[in-house]
């Protein structure tokens, strides 16, 4: 059964960072597009970051970008999302998701992809 599971996630103080993990089982997540979203109360889920399979190219949010990074480690079948200048506006649920595709290809929507973890709770507050 294919899984995704994040981690990560916590309370931490503006300015502060946070590593989330999203591990896979019952597939191998270097042949996936993986993508990060996110979702807060009241708002729609939001893509945060993406990473392409094999060279791993990856995009971000403007609202992340020089901020977030994103990465594989494929021994570990794991992907990482490396928040850092973390704000308060970055709380919200945190989601990692899964599309099985042949093509270097990853994007900030939603529907393009199949699996989906259960979330992690990033809040920024002092």
């Amino acid at each position: 059964q294919l899984q995704l599971v994040e981690s990560g996630g916590g309370l931490v103080q503006p300015g502060g960072s946070l590593r989330l993990s999203c591990a896979a089982s019952g597939f191998t997540l270097g042949y996936y597009a993986i993508g990060w979203f996110r979702q807060a109360p009241g708002k729609e889920r939001e893509g945060v970051s993406c990473i392409s399979t094999s060279d791993g190219n990856t995009y971000y949010a403007d609202s992340v970008k020089g901020r977030f990074t994103i990465s594989r480690d494929n021994a570990k079948n794991t992907v990482y999302l490396q928040m850092n200048s973390l704000k308060p506006e970055d709380t919200a649920v945190y989601y990692c998701a899964a599309k099985d595709i042949l093509f270097r290809l990853c994007v900030l929507s939603a529907g393009f992809y199949d699996y989906w973890g259960q979330g992690t709770q990033v809040t920024v507050s002092s």
